[in-house]
């Protein structure tokens, strides 16, 4: 059983440190063990009920009136709850407690009604992007462990993939040929996936390659099969200097085509990159960029 400080709680509900304390002064809502030196530790059981207890809270339940409820009456008022249209956030914070409790049948539930209520495209851009930024900090602070983000990652890749394989292929004679990769050492492919989707969906052409590709393989493929677009993305920890000094490399091998670079490890970047490199911000950016090659592929 994991242990907690407040400060984890709070990263954890988004409920602020001190509301916490008065909350358990005031109406007991968890009781905390203290170590020798004083200092409050939970359990998974206080975070699954401050969650819960947040959530209610969060859609006009009174903290007075559901502190006092037991544990399996604060999960039947939140089953209640999802039966209802929610706000992202509330759906964030129940996708985090399924993550903690490695519940996939609540995951599935709770992801199912998002893409009901907001489509595929408006799930991945206001409830996962966010989701996974906020449990991509939990991880780095030891919050949370590698297993449970590789189970939440493993179920949203297989909603991703059954996405892709539902858009059918329109010829129309203005689509372009994207090539995309993440480059040798790189395995989150996450976001990859999701602009495979989005180019697809637009009725473009795709090789998709995936994770850890040497670049001579990828000079080799674009070889075979010229590309209007190559489209990659650094997510993992590497020096800034590194990255330009790989992007310079890559544009002076790839002089053709235009090359679309995401991932946070961008936002480290300083160094004045080659003409034919551009940096894309986040997924809204990306479909705005798509939609402008369509206009223009059309004229």
């Amino acid at each position: 059983m994991a242990t907690y400080t407040i400060k984890d709680l709070e990263k954890l509900s988004g409920i602020k440190a001190h509301t916490i304390r008065i909350w358990e002064k005031r109406y007991g809502i968890i009781e905390p063990q203290r170590t020798s030196t004083n200092i409050r530790t939970y359990c998974d059981l206080d975070l699954k009920r401050l969650l819960n207890i947040s959530l209610l809270n969060q859609n006009g339940f009174k903290i007075s009136k559901i502190a006092n409820l037991s544990n399996d009456e604060l999960s039947d008022k939140i089953h209640h709850l999802q039966q209802n249209p929610a706000d992202t956030e509330s759906q964030i914070k129940r996708l985090t407690l399924s993550m903690i409790e490695l519940d996939e049948e609540k995951f599935e539930k709770i992801l199912s009604r998002a893409l009901i209520q907001l489509g595929f495209e408006d799930t991945i851009i206001k409830v996962i992007y966010p989701f996974f930024q906020k449990i991509g900090i939990l991880w780095q602070t030891n919050i949370i462990n590698p297993a449970q983000e590789h189970f939440v990652s493993n179920l949203i890749r297989q909603k991703m993939i059954v996405a892709i394989d539902s858009e059918m292929n329109i010829d129309h004679r203005n689509y372009k040929n994207f090539i995309l990769y993440l480059p040798e050492g790189e395995w989150h492919e996450m976001g990859l996936l999701f602009f495979a989707y989005l180019i697809k969906k637009r009725g473009h052409r795709l090789i998709y390659l995936g994770q850890s590709v040497p670049m001579n393989d990828l000079i080799e493929v674009a070889k075979l099969r010229p590309a209007d677009y190559i489209v990659t993305a650094f997510v993992s920890s590497i020096n800034g200097q590194d990255i330009a000094q790989y992007l310079k490399n890559l544009s002076e091998r790839l002089t053709n085509e235009t090359i679309y670079v995401s991932g946070s490890q961008t936002s480290n970047l300083t160094d004045k990159l080659p003409s034919n490199v551009k940096i894309v911000s986040s997924p809204v950016e990306f479909i705005d960029i798509l939609n402008k090659i369509s206009v223009f592929s059309s004229n």
